[in-house]
């Protein structure tokens, strides 16, 4: 088995929270927004509790995983637009947000969640790295990783419940990249084997 410092993929996130921990420091604000994109499997959950366990400023960081806002699995721009219009805009406006979270087996929404715009805000999920949702982030990172150790990730973590829509997620992730181009609004990129 290997060790953490021994396995790859924990070595380049490790040393990317590291390096995002220093760029969240720096902000000039006590209340960022960091967005955390990049496609199924590459490592954006990961990171992003690694930075919320390294949280370098006072006070809790809300962090939201857009898999609990897409309506469905044909739903990654339609959680996008709940994540811009319920989480970020009101955010970055200073008022109170609020998302619904989607129940997966139901199909169908679930209880609401509020937002504080007092609060340090991070955002991960597939898709959230978009011109709109940029211009209201402080921090936005791109997770590239190669195909062949994303899906045997992804179908590791989620198994036979993810198998069947490899492909349909995967089609709207390439859409995204090609109308989005989300790894040039990164302020920050992170290679993972």
């Amino acid at each position: 088995m290997l060790s953490r410092s021994d396995d790859p993929v924990a070595v380049a996130l490790e040393r990317a929270a590291q390096f995002i921990v220093g760029d969240i420091r720096d902000l000039p604000v006590s209340n960022p927004v960091v967005l955390i994109d990049g496609r199924s499997g590459a490592g954006k959950t990961t990171l992003a509790r690694m930075l919320v366990e390294r949280w370098p400023l006072r006070g809790p960081v809300q962090s939201i995983a857009l898999d609990s806002l897409y309506p469905g699995w044909d739903g990654l721009e339609a959680g996008v637009e709940r994540a811009l219009d319920g989480i970020l805009r009101p955010h970055g406006r200073g008022l109170l947000g609020s998302w619904r979270r989607w129940d997966w087996e139901n199909e169908a929404d679930a209880e609401s969640h509020a937002v504080d715009p007092e609060q340090s805000l991070l955002v991960e999920g597939s898709g959230i790295l978009t011109s709109a949702t940029a211009t209201v982030a402080d921090v936005t990172i791109w997770v590239e990783s190669a195909e062949q150790g994303r899906k045997a990730r992804a179908l590791a973590r989620d198994g036979d419940t993810y198998r069947p829509h490899w492909n349909r997620w995967a089609r709207q992730e390439d859409e995204h990249v090609r109308r989005d181009d989300p790894r040039a609004l990164a302020t920050r990129i992170v290679e993972v084997p």
